[in-house]
């Protein structure tokens, strides 16, 4: 077992010592792609897992998300790829279609310089016409979600007679989400001659089972973390109202000097309502959710990453897989509820060894959450005050300052105003100053320079007692809940799904399929009832149509759940059954009457 810890910045030891990516191995070609793509030195587990693949023998990689483990499989299967064998030589199972898409684009960066090479990424909610016909002409690489190829193997449209490598990313979060009877039906699928590379963040006695039975022999490479959040990253928070989120968010926005940035609100109203509002600002921002289609989704991301755009409103979902190097900020609208989640989205910033930060807004009732993501990290946040009506003035006049020192420079243009202005001085006997004020007044519009400081909010109080027990915790957020419209009552539709009890399903399995097929979020989920045969799910009553026959091809414990709208009778819903919440829910929504529904 090789145990690597990520060398310090400051360790000029260790930096002498450090290997670059022509140590390891690789060939020509590849090593012209990493110069060109501007990778210079491997991280730590690039450099601990790439010799050790190349040399054919498996590996069983601990990291976390960031770390660089995509090129630590992607580069020695480039390396090795035959192009004139044309059935699958590669096969990576991700667990969602944004990590899935996330690793196509590095496989194809990293075959850069090889000719014939072609990566299709394969997964639910694409049209299965455009898979199809690439894998006739040919594929050498095959990235994709468990359920979807299942799908193609029993359609017999994908041969992996051939495979020579297989990876499992992100093995953890494939088992979470129920994925654990697929990966094993595909693994029986495959040559035993394969060599397999598994990454899991952590090692549940599944993952360990599954690397036994199918790996031979594998090296276990750990990379070990200090903190479940890198140190680049200055992570703060702001306490303040619910109604007084974007007046915050505008403010924050005048005074930090922002590249790109990735807001994230909890459902897809609240993404669209922010990315609306911030336009109507003057700032470019657009949202993605689950509703969003892929084309338009990869079409937003490329503007964002080309600078066309410069903020992106976003759900959890939709923004897993995201990888923009021009992120500065994060800013949390809607604090996750989980530590988890946060982490995953502060990780959007400060990636490989860049600085970043992570701003998230607080409710006076959701202080406990802080002190949970702080525990969970052992690192401690930041409690930030709103900027004040004269810092956003006083940006608002070094950035007017800056506008009139970009004119003066541009000479030709400037002479020919000051012709202009001379002229209006002497017909109109008016100072030069009080006409540069007036152009001033016309250049500006409407909307005024500076903030009256009339408007400066006050501040949210604090709570009496910062250490509260869970029942007003639940209190809290039931209180919370209310200001959102989107947990009304009547907001939510009961749908019936083909798996239950006897398939050994459970409510996270239940959450992670359908979030990661319909791109729904786990505030989307209402009660889940399980059933001996089959299960009961509340979704959100506007759910489009597109959205439902993504999650017609959802499968869960290796069987298609086919899901439509449940038309049973109160009482049989209410009899009976394992009612449940989705996982870390149900303190959140507290303790509440099942709703009668009209049969």
């Amino acid at each position: 077992m090789t145990e690597t810890d990520a060398p310090a910045a400051s360790d000029a030891a260790a930096e002498t010592a450090a290997p670059t990516f022509s140590d390891l191995g690789l060939s020509d070609p590849v090593l012209k792609a990493l110069r060109e793509i501007g990778y210079e030195t491997p991280s730590a587990i690039q450099a601990a897992t790439i010799p050790t693949l190349l040399s054919g023998r498996d590996v069983v990689g601990m990291a976390q998300t960031g770390t660089g483990k995509t090129a630590a499989f992607a580069l020695p299967i480039v390396d090795r790829l035959d192009p004139a064998q044309k059935n699958p030589q590669a096969l990576v199972l991700a667990p969602t279609r944004e990590l899935a898409l996330q690793v196509c684009e590095a496989f194809e960066k990293y075959a850069g310089h090889l000719k014939g090479v072609h990566v299709l990424p394969v997964y639910g909610g694409q049209g299965y016409g455009v898979q199809l016909s690439a894998l006739r002409r040919g594929v050498h690489i095959v990235v994709g979600t468990p359920g979807r190829i299942i799908d193609h193997l029993e359609k017999g449209t994908l041969d992996l007679s051939e495979l020579s490598y297989l990876v499992l990313d992100e093995a953890d979060e494939m088992l979470k989400m129920g994925f654990a009877e697929d990966v094993e039906t595909i693994l029986a699928e495959t040559p035993d001659t394969k060599q397999v590379a598994l990454f899991s963040a952590t090692m549940p006695a599944a993952i360990r089972r599954m690397s036994k039975q199918y790996l031979h022999d594998p090296e276990e490479i750990t990379v070990k973390t200090k903190t479940t959040t890198s140190a680049t990253i200055s992570q703060r928070y702001l306490i303040t109202a619910w109604q007084r989120k974007m007046d915050a968010l505008t403010r924050i926005l005048e005074v930090e000097n922002f590249d790109g940035m990735i807001v994230f609100g909890r459902t897809r109203s609240i993404t669209e309502e922010i990315a609306e509002k911030l336009r109507a600002r003057g700032y470019s921002a657009a949202a993605i959710n689950g509703d969003i289609a892929q084309a338009q989704r990869e079409k937003t991301v490329n503007q964002l990453k080309s600078g066309k755009l410069d903020i992106l409103v976003a759900t959890d979902v939709a923004a897993r897989g995201l990888d923009v190097e021009r992120i500065s900020h994060v800013v949390n609208y809607d604090i996750p509820t989980d530590t988890e989640s946060y982490v995953h989205r502060i990780g959007r910033t400060g990636r490989a060894g860049r600085t970043g930060d992570a701003i998230s807004f607080v409710t006076p009732k959701e202080r406990w959450l802080v002190r949970a993501i702080e525990k969970a990290t052992r690192q401690e946040l930041t409690e930030m005050s709103l900027p004040s009506v004269d810092e956003v003035n006083e940006t608002r006049l070094s950035r007017f300052d800056d506008r009139i020192t970009a004119a003066l420079a541009e000479s030709e243009r400037v002479d020919r105003f000051r012709d202009i202005v001379a002229h209006y001085v002497r017909h109109h006997d008016v100072p030069e100053v009080d006409v540069a004020a007036a152009l001033a007044i016309v250049a500006q519009g409407e909307t005024p320079l500076l903030l009256d400081p009339d408007v400066e909010p006050a501040r949210p109080p604090r709570d009496r007692d910062d250490r509260r027990d869970r029942s007003d915790r639940r209190e809290s957020d039931r209180s919370d809940r209310g200001d959102r419209p989107e947990r009304r009552a009547g907001q939510y539709a009961m749908y019936r799904i083909e798996v239950g009890k006897r398939h050994r399903v459970e409510p996270r399995q239940i959450v992670g399929a359908l979030a990661n097929e319909g791109g729904l979020r786990r505030d989307d989920f209402g009660r889940i009832q399980i059933r001996p045969d089959f299960s009961l799910v509340e979704l959100p009553a506007d759910m489009s149509r597109d959205t439902l026959d993504r999650l017609s091809d959802t499968r869960i414990s290796g069987r298609l759940i086919e899901i439509r709208p449940d038309t049973g009778g109160p009482a049989r819903r209410r009899s009976g059954g394992d009612e449940r919440r989705p996982p870390r829910e149900r303190d959140a929504r507290g303790d509440r009457k099942p709703r009668r529904r009209d049969g």
